[in-house]
């Protein structure tokens, strides 16, 4: 039984790591609202299968169209005013000709009359007269100019859709256009419905948790191996694991993805204090992450929080234990929160053309 017992303990037991304190965790993808307003259509119920960029519920969007029509007639308004500006430019300017040959026609007067008061030819109220004219008409020019001056400081020969008064009203009318598309909430992910907790009618308010999307294509396992397991486990070295959802006849392949930087009580909510005397030793956890093979886990899907027997073959301990470059790739992404702006760029492009002249 001695040499049974060796040689189990040899073949099966010495280059391996198990335990059974191991559960399936996964990214659960929290639905929010980027704004605020009352649900109402729900189109999803827990356990449903949804596609990135499926509508999961939609708000009241009464305000948030009115917001829009508020929005492009602001637009309409500024191009107009800007338009007019123009034109008051032009007036102006005609002005200041007029204004420039009021001038020159009192000053060549003026020149006149004190060539006739030289010589005594007129009295010198008619010559006052004429330097009051004189100044009176440089005191207009003048004004004109400032006024001038002060409508083209506005305009600055900037081109009507640059104007910053033009791009403030743009930017309201995208952001209420982009309000009103956000009435409809999507999901960002393929994955399946957990955890709705909204209702028809309700208030939901920006950022509240509205439901959850898990992806069957993202979980992994997390094992909390003893710390005394863990001097010879290496990133990459080989598990094996079984699931108590399949039993012993389903053997998953998987991977040391990584080893927490701390144990399990250094990491909850109210982590164990030993400063008040009253401390006992106790053999630590530490978070393991397993890596699952995609190909198993789309033949046997898996649930978050399924218990597991995780067995890592530590064999080969050449490895890391700590990750000893960043991450150069994108983990995770997701386009469905971005929206077509074609159709609002035309629109923007479409009032500024029929309000400009």
């Amino acid at each position: 039984m001695a040499i049974l017992a060796g040689l189990y303990w040899f073949y099966f037991i010495k280059d391996y790591q198990t335990t059974e304190d191991a559960y399936v965790s996964g990214n659960q993808v929290m639905i929010s609202s980027q704004i605020a307003g009352n649900v109402r259509q729900i189109n999803v119920e827990n356990m449903d299968f949804v596609h990135a960029g499926d509508v999961l519920l939609e708000l009241d969007d009464t305000d948030y169209q009115l917001s829009f029509s508020q929005a492009q007639n602001t637009l309409a308004s500024a191009v107009r005013q800007i338009s007019q500006l123009g034109y008051t430019v032009k007036q102006l300017e005609a002005t200041v000709q007029a204004n420039q040959t009021a001038l020159t026609k009192a000053q060549g007067d003026l020149v006149r009359r004190e060539q006739l008061g030289k010589s005594g030819a007129i009295d010198k109220e008619s010559l006052q007269h004429a330097r009051e004219a004189v100044m009176t008409a440089e005191a207009n020019l003048n004004a004109v100019k400032n006024q001038l001056a002060a409508n083209k400081s506005l305009l600055m020969n900037v081109p009507l859709k640059e104007q910053p008064e033009i791009q403030k009203a743009i930017s309201s009318v995208k952001q209420a256009w982009l309000n009103l598309q956000r009435t409809k909430i999507t999901s960002p992910v393929d994955g399946y419905v957990a955890r709705r907790s909204t209702q028809v009618g309700q208030k939901v308010a920006v950022g509240s948790a509205l439901m959850a999307i898990i992806s069957n294509e993202q979980m992994w396992v997390d094992a909390n191996f003893k710390e005394t397991q863990l001097k010879d486990m290496r990133i990459g070295q080989p598990v094996k694991l079984s699931f108590d959802l399949y039993g012993h006849d389903v053997k998953f392949d998987g991977k040391v993805e990584g080893i927490e930087m701390g144990t399990g009580s250094a990491f909850s909510l109210l982590p164990a204090q030993n400063a008040t005397g009253n401390w006992i030793k106790v053999v630590q956890r530490v978070p393991v992450r397993i890596q699952l093979d995609p190909q198993q886990l789309a033949e046997n899907p898996l649930r978050i929080g399924l218990s597991a027997t995780v067995k890592v073959n530590v064999t080969d301990s050449q490895g890391e234990t700590l990750r000893n470059q960043a991450r150069t790739t994108t983990l995770y992404s997701t386009n469905a929160l971005q929206y077509d702006e074609s159709a609002v760029n035309n629109l923007i492009e479409s009032i500024i053309r029929d309000n400009s002249y």
